[in-house]
């Protein structure tokens, strides 16, 4: 299992800080460096500027969604990217979500089919070849095509799943899938999913990336870490599709509660709510030091995890030095094969 990690999840890094990060992170070993997207800084906008200062480090999105660009546009930049990167780009994407959508003055409607049109006219796009293209949400018409030569590395994209459907999907159309809050059973069950459904359209299953995500924070006061990342925690609790992923991985107790109390007396009230089994239920890690890590990133590579994203979230405000002292201890990480 290789082991990734990401800078800005559930933190605001600046983009300097993360670029310095992202060259210790290549000469500490770690295979990828990732980039989520909702209101935060842009992930290709980043991942261009870790790009020109690694060489081997790999560069993932997670997640991308589809509202925030058109397809070509997306498709002009992975070819860019690419082409400067040595065809190191991780591009993950998502369905996100009714907010995200609403941001971008869209809808939120048929998900699945409208990312598979997504994936399909980036792709397209991507290989150079003319495009024509009318679906039920996205159309490129009058010939677009790139007025450079296409890469010579293929596109790697991979969903982000949280449940049955949109694994199926990721089996039949993409490179890989990208799992977050899920612990290892769901991990499994979800790569399972993906499994079923590329056996089922004869894909080759066996290059097929898993890629799971855990949240790491460190304190001197492994409490003050821990409620860290509780924070965290109960966003994603108080979300729809996490909400339910949460439910059926056998918390659905823990989540009416934090939801009641976010309606009753708002976000603080919720996070007092957060219990410590649903705590060590979930992919988070909280302690004064990274012993006893490399056991729970054990259970994930065990679970058919191919990719690990250990991403640390920071406690304080001292960004730079917390991140520095999470890369150069992070001796769990094995080079890359």
């Amino acid at each position: 299992m290789i082991v990734d990690t990401e800078f800005n999840s559930a933190a605001q890094v600046p983009a300097k800080i993360c670029v310095d990060a992202a060259a210790l992170a290549e000469e500490r070993g770690f295979g990828a460096v990732w980039k989520g997207e909702s209101n935060s800084r842009d992930p290709l906008v980043l991942l261009s500027a870790y790009a020109a200062r690694t060489s081997t480090l790999e560069l993932g999105t997670a997640i991308y969604h589809m509202y925030g660009r058109s397809p070509v546009t997306l498709g002009i930049q992975a070819a860019t990217l690419n082409e400067y990167a040595d065809g190191r780009l991780l591009l993950g994407l998502g369905v996100a979500n009714e907010t995200i959508a609403a941001w971008h003055g869209d809808t939120y409607d048929r998900p699945l089919r409208r990312i598979r049109e997504y994936v399909e006219i980036v792709r397209a796009t991507y290989s150079g070849e003319r495009v024509e293209y009318e679906g039920d949400f996205y159309s490129s018409t009058k010939g677009f095509k790139l007025a450079f030569e296409p890469p010579p590395y293929p596109l790697r994209i991979m969903l982000a799943a949280l449940g049955p459907q949109t694994a199926s999907l990721a089996g039949k159309i993409a490179d890989g899938v990208v799992i977050n809050m899920a612990d290892p059973g769901r991990a499994r069950q979800i790569a399972g999913w993906c499994r079923e459904r590329a056996l089922a359209e004869g894909r080759d299953h066996s290059g097929f990336e898993v890629v799971a995500k855990l949240r790491v924070a460190l304190h001197e006061d492994a409490g003050e870490a821990r409620r860290t990342l509780k924070k965290v925690l109960t966003f994603y609790a108080l979300q729809n599709g996490y909400g339910q992923m949460l439910r059926d991985m056998g918390f659905t107790e823990e989540v009416e509660r934090i939801r009641e109390a976010y309606a009753r007396d708002g976000f603080r009230a919720a996070r007092d709510q957060v219990s410590d089994e649903l705590f060590d239920g979930v992919p988070m890690f909280a302690g004064s030091s990274l012993d006893g890590l490399a056991e729970r990133l054990k259970a994930y590579e065990e679970a058919g995890v191919t990719r690990m994203i250990v991403a640390l979230v920071p406690t304080g405000d001292d960004l730079w030095g917390e991140i520095r002292h999470f890369l150069e201890t992070a001796d769990f990480v094995r080079p890359t094969v």
